[in-house]
Protein backbone atom coordinates (compact mmCIF):
# COMPACT_ATOMS: atom_id res chain seq x y z
CA UNK A 1 0.00 0.00 0.00
CA UNK A 2 1.06 3.62 -0.74
CA UNK A 3 2.24 5.04 2.57
CA UNK A 4 3.88 8.81 1.68
CA UNK A 5 2.88 10.38 -2.19
CA UNK A 6 6.07 11.88 -3.46
CA UNK A 7 4.16 11.50 -7.27
CA UNK A 8 1.23 11.10 -9.03
CA UNK A 9 2.73 8.40 -11.52
CA UNK A 10 0.46 5.37 -12.60
CA UNK A 11 1.83 3.03 -9.86
CA UNK A 12 0.74 5.41 -7.23
CA UNK A 13 -2.77 6.51 -8.60
CA UNK A 14 -2.99 2.60 -8.76
CA UNK A 15 -2.21 2.37 -5.67
CA UNK A 16 -4.58 5.08 -4.29
CA UNK A 17 -7.50 3.25 -6.14
CA UNK A 18 -7.08 0.34 -4.36
CA UNK A 19 -6.97 1.68 -1.00
CA UNK A 20 -10.10 3.54 -1.40
CA UNK A 21 -11.44 0.13 -2.83
CA UNK A 22 -10.64 -1.34 0.96
CA UNK A 23 -11.98 1.95 2.59
CA UNK A 24 -15.43 2.22 0.46
CA UNK A 25 -14.46 5.44 -0.74
CA UNK A 26 -14.16 7.87 -3.64
CA UNK A 27 -12.66 10.43 -1.81
CA UNK A 28 -8.79 11.15 -0.58
CA UNK A 29 -7.61 13.96 1.75
CA UNK A 30 -3.80 15.40 1.31
CA UNK A 31 -2.23 16.29 3.79
CA UNK A 32 1.11 17.75 3.45
CA UNK A 33 3.75 17.67 6.41
CA UNK A 34 5.81 20.18 7.07
CA UNK A 35 7.78 18.80 10.14
CA UNK A 36 5.47 19.30 13.06
CA UNK A 37 6.35 16.86 15.75
CA UNK A 38 1.78 16.71 15.63
CA UNK A 39 2.25 15.61 12.24
CA UNK A 40 0.67 12.20 13.13
CA UNK A 41 -1.80 13.60 15.70
CA UNK A 42 -3.40 15.00 12.29
CA UNK A 43 -3.50 11.91 10.39
CA UNK A 44 -4.79 9.94 13.60
CA UNK A 45 -7.60 12.85 13.79
CA UNK A 46 -8.87 12.58 10.28
CA UNK A 47 -8.82 8.76 10.62
CA UNK A 48 -10.85 8.93 13.57
CA UNK A 49 -13.37 10.97 10.88
CA UNK A 50 -13.58 7.73 8.70
CA UNK A 51 -11.93 9.65 6.04
CA UNK A 52 -9.10 8.61 3.58
CA UNK A 53 -5.93 11.25 3.78
CA UNK A 54 -3.32 10.54 2.57
CA UNK A 55 0.40 11.85 3.87
CA UNK A 56 2.26 13.83 0.89
CA UNK A 57 5.41 15.18 0.69
CA UNK A 58 5.54 18.40 0.10
CA UNK A 59 9.12 18.92 -1.36
CA UNK A 60 8.42 16.21 -4.35
CA UNK A 61 4.26 16.60 -5.06
CA UNK A 62 4.02 19.58 -7.14
CA UNK A 63 0.42 21.21 -8.16
CA UNK A 64 0.39 18.74 -11.53
CA UNK A 65 0.41 16.10 -9.25
CA UNK A 66 -2.30 17.18 -7.26
CA UNK A 67 -5.01 17.68 -10.10
CA UNK A 68 -4.12 14.17 -11.10
CA UNK A 69 -5.20 12.84 -7.12
CA UNK A 70 -8.20 15.70 -7.61
CA UNK A 71 -8.56 15.65 -3.62
CA UNK A 72 -11.29 16.74 -1.74
CA UNK A 73 -9.09 18.83 0.69
CA UNK A 74 -5.71 19.75 1.61
CA UNK A 75 -4.33 19.96 4.85
CA UNK A 76 -1.01 21.68 5.66
CA UNK A 77 0.36 20.94 8.99
CA UNK A 78 2.85 22.91 11.46
CA UNK A 79 6.52 22.98 11.08
CA UNK A 80 9.67 24.16 13.04
CA UNK A 81 10.56 27.03 10.30
CA UNK A 82 10.02 30.88 9.16
CA UNK A 83 8.28 31.15 5.87
CA UNK A 84 10.03 34.91 5.49
CA UNK A 85 13.47 33.33 6.30
CA UNK A 86 14.01 29.62 5.78
CA UNK A 87 10.54 28.67 3.92
CA UNK A 88 9.64 24.81 3.65
CA UNK A 89 9.82 23.20 0.04
CA UNK A 90 6.46 23.61 -1.32
CA UNK A 91 4.95 24.01 -4.99
CA UNK A 92 2.52 27.59 -3.89
CA UNK A 93 0.58 26.73 -7.27
CA UNK A 94 -1.52 24.27 -5.58
CA UNK A 95 -2.64 27.28 -3.71
CA UNK A 96 -4.64 28.55 -7.09
CA UNK A 97 -6.43 25.10 -8.13
CA UNK A 98 -9.23 26.01 -6.32
CA UNK A 99 -9.11 23.24 -3.79
CA UNK A 100 -10.35 24.05 -0.29
CA UNK A 101 -7.15 24.06 2.17
CA UNK A 102 -6.65 24.42 5.81
CA UNK A 103 -3.32 25.37 6.83
CA UNK A 104 -2.08 24.76 10.47
CA UNK A 105 0.81 27.22 12.29
CA UNK A 106 3.32 27.45 9.46
CA UNK A 107 0.63 25.61 6.94
CA UNK A 108 -1.64 29.03 7.30
CA UNK A 109 1.77 31.00 7.21
CA UNK A 110 2.90 29.37 4.03
CA UNK A 111 -0.65 30.40 2.25
CA UNK A 112 -1.00 34.08 3.67
CA UNK A 113 2.45 34.46 2.35
CA UNK A 114 2.06 33.17 -0.72
CA UNK A 115 -1.15 35.69 -1.42
CA UNK A 116 0.90 38.48 -0.42
CA UNK A 117 -0.28 38.72 2.94
CA UNK A 118 2.89 39.41 5.54
CA UNK A 119 4.63 37.35 7.80
CA UNK A 120 6.37 38.90 10.21
CA UNK A 121 8.24 37.65 13.99
CA UNK A 122 5.95 38.22 16.79
CA UNK A 123 7.11 40.49 19.98
CA UNK A 124 5.10 38.28 21.90
CA UNK A 125 5.20 34.27 21.30
CA UNK A 126 2.89 32.13 22.00
CA UNK A 127 3.71 28.84 23.47
CA UNK A 128 1.09 26.44 25.65
CA UNK A 129 -2.59 26.64 25.72
CA UNK A 130 -4.05 30.27 25.16
CA UNK A 131 -7.94 31.42 25.30
CA UNK A 132 -9.09 31.59 21.56
CA UNK A 133 -11.67 34.23 21.14
CA UNK A 134 -14.48 32.95 17.78
CA UNK A 135 -15.54 36.27 16.45
CA UNK A 136 -18.07 34.43 14.04
CA UNK A 137 -18.97 30.75 15.44
CA UNK A 138 -21.69 30.26 12.73
CA UNK A 139 -18.61 30.43 10.21
CA UNK A 140 -18.06 27.01 8.58
CA UNK A 141 -15.04 26.08 9.94
CA UNK A 142 -15.73 26.95 14.17
CA UNK A 143 -19.41 25.57 13.98
CA UNK A 144 -20.36 24.00 17.15
CA UNK A 145 -17.19 25.69 19.32
CA UNK A 146 -18.86 28.32 21.42
CA UNK A 147 -17.43 32.23 21.45
CA UNK A 148 -14.30 31.36 23.15
CA UNK A 149 -12.26 28.32 23.49
CA UNK A 150 -8.87 27.21 24.76
CA UNK A 151 -6.33 26.40 22.62
CA UNK A 152 -2.60 25.32 21.64
CA UNK A 153 -0.66 27.75 20.17
CA UNK A 154 3.22 27.07 19.49
CA UNK A 155 4.62 29.71 17.45
CA UNK A 156 6.67 32.93 16.89
CA UNK A 157 5.65 34.52 13.95
CA UNK A 158 2.49 35.90 13.42
CA UNK A 159 0.72 36.76 10.11
CA UNK A 160 -0.50 40.24 9.28
CA UNK A 161 -3.61 41.87 8.85
CA UNK A 162 -4.20 42.62 4.92
CA UNK A 163 -7.12 43.64 2.46
CA UNK A 164 -9.13 40.54 1.81
CA UNK A 165 -8.14 38.32 4.49
CA UNK A 166 -11.10 37.50 6.94
CA UNK A 167 -10.47 36.95 10.77
CA UNK A 168 -12.45 34.71 12.32
CA UNK A 169 -10.59 34.20 15.32
CA UNK A 170 -8.10 36.11 18.19
CA UNK A 171 -6.06 35.23 20.46
CA UNK A 172 -4.46 37.67 23.17
CA UNK A 173 -1.44 38.25 21.66
CA UNK A 174 -2.32 37.04 17.55
CA UNK A 175 -4.78 39.51 16.17
CA UNK A 176 -5.20 36.51 13.37
CA UNK A 177 -5.44 33.18 15.35
CA UNK A 178 -7.95 32.35 11.84
CA UNK A 179 -8.69 33.85 8.86
CA UNK A 180 -9.47 32.31 5.65
CA UNK A 181 -8.79 34.03 2.08
CA UNK A 182 -11.03 33.05 -0.83
CA UNK A 183 -11.05 28.97 -0.43
CA UNK A 184 -8.41 29.05 1.88
CA UNK A 185 -8.27 28.77 5.45
CA UNK A 186 -5.78 29.07 8.06
CA UNK A 187 -5.83 28.76 11.92
CA UNK A 188 -2.70 29.67 13.98
CA UNK A 189 -2.95 27.25 16.77
CA UNK A 190 -3.18 23.66 16.71
CA UNK A 191 -6.23 21.44 16.63
CA UNK A 192 -4.58 18.16 16.54
CA UNK A 193 -3.65 18.07 19.72
CA UNK A 194 -6.18 17.51 22.68
CA UNK A 195 -4.95 20.76 24.37
CA UNK A 196 -7.90 22.44 21.79
CA UNK A 197 -10.77 21.41 23.19
CA UNK A 198 -12.41 22.31 19.64
CA UNK A 199 -9.88 20.35 17.30
CA UNK A 200 -11.83 17.25 16.43
CA UNK A 201 -15.07 19.77 15.73
CA UNK A 202 -12.45 21.84 13.65
CA UNK A 203 -11.58 18.69 11.49
CA UNK A 204 -15.07 17.85 10.92
CA UNK A 205 -16.44 21.26 9.32
CA UNK A 206 -13.33 21.18 7.66
CA UNK A 207 -14.15 17.59 5.81
CA UNK A 208 -17.50 17.89 6.04
CA UNK A 209 -18.68 21.60 5.77
CA UNK A 210 -15.97 23.01 3.93
CA UNK A 211 -14.97 20.23 1.79
CA UNK A 212 -17.94 18.75 1.00
CA UNK A 213 -17.06 15.60 2.04
CA UNK A 214 -19.88 12.69 1.79
CA UNK A 215 -17.89 9.23 2.56
CA UNK A 216 -17.07 8.54 6.57
CA UNK A 217 -15.57 4.76 6.55
CA UNK A 218 -18.58 2.95 7.54
CA UNK A 219 -16.48 1.16 10.55
CA UNK A 220 -19.50 -0.03 12.67
CA UNK A 221 -21.31 -1.33 9.54
CA UNK A 222 -18.05 -3.12 8.41
CA UNK A 223 -17.17 -4.63 12.26
CA UNK A 224 -20.63 -5.91 12.48
CA UNK A 225 -20.67 -8.06 9.00
CA UNK A 226 -17.21 -8.86 10.25
CA UNK A 227 -18.95 -10.18 13.06
CA UNK A 228 -21.72 -11.61 11.73
CA UNK A 229 -19.10 -13.28 9.07
CA UNK A 230 -16.89 -14.47 11.88
CA UNK A 231 -20.02 -16.15 13.77
CA UNK A 232 -21.46 -18.15 10.57
CA UNK A 233 -17.60 -19.54 10.18
CA UNK A 234 -17.16 -20.53 13.74
CA UNK A 235 -19.98 -22.04 15.19
CA UNK A 236 -19.45 -23.83 18.22
CA UNK A 237 -16.24 -24.60 17.37
CA UNK A 238 -13.27 -23.12 19.55
CA UNK A 239 -10.79 -20.25 18.53
CA UNK A 240 -7.30 -19.50 19.92
CA UNK A 241 -6.03 -15.81 19.46
CA UNK A 242 -2.78 -14.70 19.35
CA UNK A 243 -2.96 -11.71 21.22
CA UNK A 244 0.13 -9.39 21.86
CA UNK A 245 -2.25 -6.03 23.45
CA UNK A 246 -1.58 -3.60 20.02
CA UNK A 247 -4.31 -2.59 18.30
CA UNK A 248 -4.69 -5.11 15.64
CA UNK A 249 -5.38 -8.14 17.76
CA UNK A 250 -6.91 -5.85 20.31
CA UNK A 251 -9.44 -4.93 17.77
CA UNK A 252 -10.10 -8.62 16.86
CA UNK A 253 -10.27 -10.19 20.64
CA UNK A 254 -13.46 -7.51 20.29
CA UNK A 255 -14.78 -8.55 17.15
CA UNK A 256 -14.34 -12.65 18.52
CA UNK A 257 -16.30 -11.58 21.83
CA UNK A 258 -19.28 -10.32 20.09
CA UNK A 259 -19.28 -13.37 17.21
CA UNK A 260 -19.11 -16.02 20.30
CA UNK A 261 -21.30 -13.80 22.23
CA UNK A 262 -19.05 -13.52 24.88
CA UNK A 263 -18.85 -17.25 25.76
CA UNK A 264 -15.63 -17.52 27.35
CA UNK A 265 -15.32 -21.20 26.73
CA UNK A 266 -14.97 -20.60 23.07
CA UNK A 267 -11.93 -18.20 22.93
CA UNK A 268 -8.39 -18.35 24.86
CA UNK A 269 -5.88 -15.61 23.90
CA UNK A 270 -2.26 -16.25 23.92
CA UNK A 271 0.20 -13.35 25.16
CA UNK A 272 3.87 -14.56 23.86
CA UNK A 273 6.64 -13.58 26.34
CA UNK A 274 9.95 -13.32 25.76
CA UNK A 275 11.27 -10.70 23.19
CA UNK A 276 8.40 -8.82 24.25
CA UNK A 277 7.99 -5.35 26.43
CA UNK A 278 6.95 -4.97 29.75
CA UNK A 279 4.29 -2.31 28.74
CA UNK A 280 2.65 -4.44 26.82
CA UNK A 281 2.29 -7.54 29.30
CA UNK A 282 1.02 -5.04 31.71
CA UNK A 283 -1.73 -3.49 29.21
CA UNK A 284 -2.79 -7.22 27.99
CA UNK A 285 -3.05 -8.42 31.86
CA UNK A 286 -5.04 -5.34 33.00
CA UNK A 287 -7.04 -5.43 30.30
CA UNK A 288 -7.95 -8.76 28.96
CA UNK A 289 -6.42 -10.99 32.45
CA UNK A 290 -9.57 -10.56 34.04
CA UNK A 291 -12.76 -10.81 31.56
CA UNK A 292 -14.80 -13.51 31.29
CA UNK A 293 -15.54 -13.64 27.70
CA UNK A 294 -11.97 -15.08 27.17
CA UNK A 295 -9.53 -16.63 28.96
CA UNK A 296 -5.97 -15.22 28.63
CA UNK A 297 -2.66 -17.39 28.81
CA UNK A 298 0.57 -16.14 29.40
CA UNK A 299 3.51 -18.35 27.73
CA UNK A 300 6.94 -17.64 28.39
CA UNK A 301 8.74 -18.82 25.03
CA UNK A 302 12.04 -17.07 26.11
CA UNK A 303 14.05 -20.44 26.62
CA UNK A 304 12.71 -21.03 23.06
CA UNK A 305 13.30 -18.00 21.24
CA UNK A 306 16.89 -17.65 22.91
CA UNK A 307 17.64 -21.36 21.71
CA UNK A 308 16.67 -20.89 17.94
CA UNK A 309 18.38 -17.75 17.86
CA UNK A 310 21.74 -18.93 19.38
CA UNK A 311 24.92 -17.99 17.54
CA UNK A 312 23.23 -15.93 15.28
CA UNK A 313 23.56 -12.25 14.27
CA UNK A 314 22.19 -11.49 10.69
CA UNK A 315 19.63 -9.39 11.53
CA UNK A 316 17.04 -11.05 8.49
CA UNK A 317 18.14 -14.69 10.13
CA UNK A 318 17.02 -13.80 13.32
CA UNK A 319 13.01 -11.99 12.08
CA UNK A 320 13.19 -15.60 10.33
CA UNK A 321 13.98 -17.89 13.16
CA UNK A 322 12.04 -16.11 15.74
CA UNK A 323 8.80 -16.69 13.03
CA UNK A 324 9.18 -20.74 13.99
CA UNK A 325 8.86 -20.44 17.69
CA UNK A 326 6.38 -18.27 17.33
CA UNK A 327 4.37 -20.59 15.10
CA UNK A 328 5.37 -23.39 17.33
CA UNK A 329 3.90 -22.07 20.45
CA UNK A 330 0.91 -21.10 18.75
CA UNK A 331 0.22 -24.57 17.61
CA UNK A 332 0.66 -26.28 20.81
CA UNK A 333 -1.77 -23.97 22.63
CA UNK A 334 -4.16 -24.48 19.71
CA UNK A 335 -3.75 -28.39 19.84
CA UNK A 336 -4.14 -27.72 23.95
CA UNK A 337 -7.20 -25.62 23.67
CA UNK A 338 -8.49 -28.27 21.29
CA UNK A 339 -9.32 -25.13 18.55
CA UNK A 340 -10.17 -25.52 15.09
CA UNK A 341 -8.87 -21.90 14.65
CA UNK A 342 -5.57 -19.68 14.97
CA UNK A 343 -6.80 -15.91 14.90
CA UNK A 344 -4.03 -13.03 14.14
CA UNK A 345 -4.45 -9.59 13.88
CA UNK A 346 -2.99 -9.63 9.99
CA UNK A 347 -3.48 -6.48 7.96
CA UNK A 348 -3.48 -6.21 4.41
CA UNK A 349 -0.39 -3.77 4.80
CA UNK A 350 1.04 -6.96 6.31
CA UNK A 351 0.48 -9.29 3.77
CA UNK A 352 1.57 -6.67 1.15
CA UNK A 353 4.75 -5.86 2.35
CA UNK A 354 6.08 -9.88 2.93
CA UNK A 355 5.52 -9.88 -0.80
CA UNK A 356 1.80 -10.85 -1.34
CA UNK A 357 -0.08 -8.95 -3.93
CA UNK A 358 -3.46 -7.28 -4.35
CA UNK A 359 -6.86 -9.08 -5.09
CA UNK A 360 -5.91 -10.56 -7.69
CA UNK A 361 -2.65 -12.29 -6.47
CA UNK A 362 -0.08 -10.74 -8.37
CA UNK A 363 3.23 -10.70 -6.28
CA UNK A 364 4.98 -7.72 -5.11
CA UNK A 365 8.16 -7.03 -3.98
CA UNK A 366 9.04 -8.16 -0.36
CA UNK A 367 9.59 -5.37 1.98
CA UNK A 368 9.96 -7.12 4.64
CA UNK A 369 8.75 -10.56 6.16
CA UNK A 370 6.01 -10.47 8.85
CA UNK A 371 5.57 -12.48 11.64
CA UNK A 372 1.91 -13.32 11.28
CA UNK A 373 2.36 -14.04 7.04
CA UNK A 374 2.46 -17.30 5.42
CA UNK A 375 2.89 -19.59 8.69
CA UNK A 376 1.00 -22.59 7.50
CA UNK A 377 -0.63 -23.80 10.58
CA UNK A 378 -2.19 -26.92 10.84
CA UNK A 379 -5.52 -25.38 11.48
CA UNK A 380 -7.71 -22.90 9.76
CA UNK A 381 -6.74 -19.15 10.29
CA UNK A 382 -9.17 -16.57 11.22
CA UNK A 383 -7.37 -12.72 9.64
CA UNK A 384 -10.57 -10.74 10.15
CA UNK A 385 -8.44 -7.53 9.35
CA UNK A 386 -6.45 -8.95 6.12
CA UNK A 387 -8.35 -6.59 4.24
CA UNK A 388 -7.44 -3.19 6.58
CA UNK A 389 -4.95 -0.62 6.82
CA UNK A 390 -4.05 0.49 10.02
CA UNK A 391 -6.66 3.21 10.25
CA UNK A 392 -9.27 1.60 9.12
CA UNK A 393 -8.40 -1.70 11.66
CA UNK A 394 -8.44 1.25 14.57
CA UNK A 395 -12.07 2.51 13.51
CA UNK A 396 -13.37 -1.12 13.43
CA UNK A 397 -11.83 -1.30 16.65
CA UNK A 398 -13.36 2.03 17.74
CA UNK A 399 -16.92 1.34 16.17
CA UNK A 400 -17.10 -2.24 18.76
CA UNK A 401 -15.49 -0.53 22.26
CA UNK A 402 -12.19 -1.24 21.82
CA UNK A 403 -10.43 1.17 24.94
CA UNK A 404 -8.60 3.77 23.13
CA UNK A 405 -5.20 3.10 25.04
CA UNK A 406 -4.83 -0.08 23.16
CA UNK A 407 -5.55 1.35 20.08
CA UNK A 408 -2.67 4.42 20.03
CA UNK A 409 -0.12 2.53 21.79
CA UNK A 410 3.08 2.72 19.79
CA UNK A 411 4.31 0.05 17.01
CA UNK A 412 6.03 -2.47 17.75
CA UNK A 413 7.81 -5.17 15.36
CA UNK A 414 7.17 -8.32 15.38
CA UNK A 415 10.40 -9.66 15.90
CA UNK A 416 9.92 -7.60 19.35
CA UNK A 417 13.55 -7.22 21.00
CA UNK A 418 15.30 -9.07 18.94
CA UNK A 419 15.51 -6.21 16.68
CA UNK A 420 16.81 -3.57 19.62
CA UNK A 421 19.59 -6.38 20.64
CA UNK A 422 22.52 -5.73 18.37
CA UNK A 423 24.44 -9.41 18.22
CA UNK A 424 23.92 -12.49 19.14
CA UNK A 425 20.58 -13.20 21.88
CA UNK A 426 21.68 -13.89 25.04
CA UNK A 427 19.18 -14.20 28.20
CA UNK A 428 20.95 -11.60 29.74
CA UNK A 429 21.04 -8.99 27.16
CA UNK A 430 16.64 -9.63 26.77
CA UNK A 431 16.66 -9.04 30.65
CA UNK A 432 18.60 -5.73 29.88
CA UNK A 433 16.61 -5.36 26.71
CA UNK A 434 13.45 -5.39 28.99
CA UNK A 435 14.43 -3.62 31.76
CA UNK A 436 15.62 -0.05 30.16
CA UNK A 437 12.34 -0.36 27.88
CA UNK A 438 10.50 -0.37 31.33
CA UNK A 439 12.32 2.47 32.55
CA UNK A 440 12.00 4.95 29.20
CA UNK A 441 8.51 4.44 28.18
CA UNK A 442 7.30 4.65 32.14
CA UNK A 443 9.56 7.94 31.85
CA UNK A 444 7.61 9.16 29.01
CA UNK A 445 4.64 8.43 30.29
CA UNK A 446 5.41 10.21 33.76
CA UNK A 447 6.84 13.25 31.66
CA UNK A 448 3.33 13.40 28.86
CA UNK A 449 5.62 12.48 26.19
CA UNK A 450 4.25 9.05 25.22
CA UNK A 451 1.50 10.58 22.82
CA UNK A 452 3.65 13.02 21.72
CA UNK A 453 5.76 10.22 19.72
CA UNK A 454 5.13 8.17 16.75
CA UNK A 455 7.51 4.89 18.10
CA UNK A 456 10.47 4.59 21.32
CA UNK A 457 12.39 2.23 22.30
CA UNK A 458 16.15 1.71 23.61
CA UNK A 459 18.80 -0.25 21.48
CA UNK A 460 21.31 -2.30 23.71
CA UNK A 461 24.72 -2.55 21.64
CA UNK A 462 27.27 -4.82 22.12
CA UNK A 463 29.79 -2.20 22.89
CA UNK A 464 31.35 -1.45 26.15
CA UNK A 465 32.82 1.52 27.65
CA UNK A 466 34.94 2.20 30.81
CA UNK A 467 33.18 3.61 33.51
CA UNK A 468 32.84 4.20 37.41
CA UNK A 469 30.23 3.04 39.64
CA UNK A 470 31.39 3.21 43.72
CA UNK A 471 35.52 3.53 43.97
CA UNK A 472 36.64 1.65 41.35
CA UNK A 473 36.64 1.54 37.15
CA UNK A 474 34.88 -1.23 35.47
CA UNK A 475 32.78 -1.55 32.16
CA UNK A 476 29.81 -1.40 31.28
CA UNK A 477 27.46 -1.81 27.85
CA UNK A 478 26.30 1.29 25.85
CA UNK A 479 22.46 1.87 25.18
CA UNK A 480 20.75 4.11 23.12
CA UNK A 481 17.23 5.24 23.73
CA UNK A 482 15.83 6.95 20.96
CA UNK A 483 12.04 8.60 19.85
CA UNK A 484 11.13 9.27 16.55
CA UNK A 485 8.15 11.82 15.15
CA UNK A 486 6.20 10.61 12.30
CA UNK A 487 2.92 10.73 10.96
CA UNK A 488 2.99 6.95 9.35
CA UNK A 489 6.20 5.04 9.87
CA UNK A 490 7.89 6.25 6.15
CA UNK A 491 9.79 8.93 7.15
CA UNK A 492 10.52 10.19 10.84
CA UNK A 493 12.44 12.75 12.44
CA UNK A 494 14.34 12.57 15.94
CA UNK A 495 12.08 13.52 19.12
CA UNK A 496 13.22 16.98 20.68
CA UNK A 497 13.04 16.77 24.33
CA UNK A 498 14.05 18.53 27.23
CA UNK A 499 17.45 18.02 29.09
CA UNK A 500 16.33 17.38 32.25
CA UNK A 501 14.19 14.34 30.37
CA UNK A 502 17.41 12.62 28.76
CA UNK A 503 19.01 13.43 32.42
CA UNK A 504 16.63 11.62 34.36
CA UNK A 505 16.40 8.26 31.51
CA UNK A 506 19.92 8.11 31.66
CA UNK A 507 20.69 7.99 35.57
CA UNK A 508 17.69 5.22 35.70
CA UNK A 509 19.12 3.50 33.46
CA UNK A 510 22.62 3.30 34.66
CA UNK A 511 21.44 3.43 38.37
CA UNK A 512 18.99 0.67 38.14
CA UNK A 513 20.67 -1.83 35.37
CA UNK A 514 24.12 -2.57 36.84
CA UNK A 515 25.62 -3.73 33.07
CA UNK A 516 24.51 -0.37 31.51
CA UNK A 517 28.04 1.91 31.43
CA UNK A 518 26.59 4.59 29.34
CA UNK A 519 23.43 6.52 27.94
CA UNK A 520 23.98 7.94 24.02
CA UNK A 521 20.62 9.56 22.32
CA UNK A 522 20.21 8.78 18.76
CA UNK A 523 19.83 11.91 16.53
CA UNK A 524 19.35 10.08 13.13
CA UNK A 525 15.85 10.42 11.30
CA UNK A 526 14.57 8.71 8.63
CA UNK A 527 16.05 8.54 6.18
CA UNK A 528 18.99 8.14 6.11
CA UNK A 529 18.33 6.19 9.48
CA UNK A 530 15.48 3.34 9.93
CA UNK A 531 13.25 3.85 12.84
CA UNK A 532 14.21 0.12 13.90
CA UNK A 533 18.23 -0.08 13.76
CA UNK A 534 18.00 -3.36 11.83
Amino acid sequence: MIRTLVSADKKAVEEIAEEMKIRRTTEVFLLFSLGSQFDHLIAMAMAKLGVFCLVTDPSKVTAADVIKISPKGIILSGGPVSVYKDPPPFDGKIFDLGIPVLGICLGFQLWAQYKGFKVVKSDKREFGVHELTIHNNSSALFQGCGDRTPVLESHGDRIIYGEGLEVMAETENCPVAAANYEHLLGVQFHPEVSDTECGPQVFDNFCFKICGAKDRFPAKDVAWKKIAELREQIGDRKVLLALSGGSDSSTVAYLLKYALDGRGDQLRAVYIKGIDRPDDERRVWEYFGHQNWIELMVIDATEGFLATLAGIEDPKVKRICMREVYRTVLEEEAKKFGASFIAQGTLYTDISESGLGYDIGAQKAQIKLHHNIGLNFTVSELLPLSDQVKDTGRDIGRAIGVPEILLTSHPFPGPGLVVRISGIITASNLKIARQLDSIFIEELRKAGLYDKVWQAGVRVTREKTTCTKGDGATSGLIVIPWAVTSVNGFTAQAARFPEDFWDRVAQRMTNEVPEVGCVCERKSGKPPATIEFE
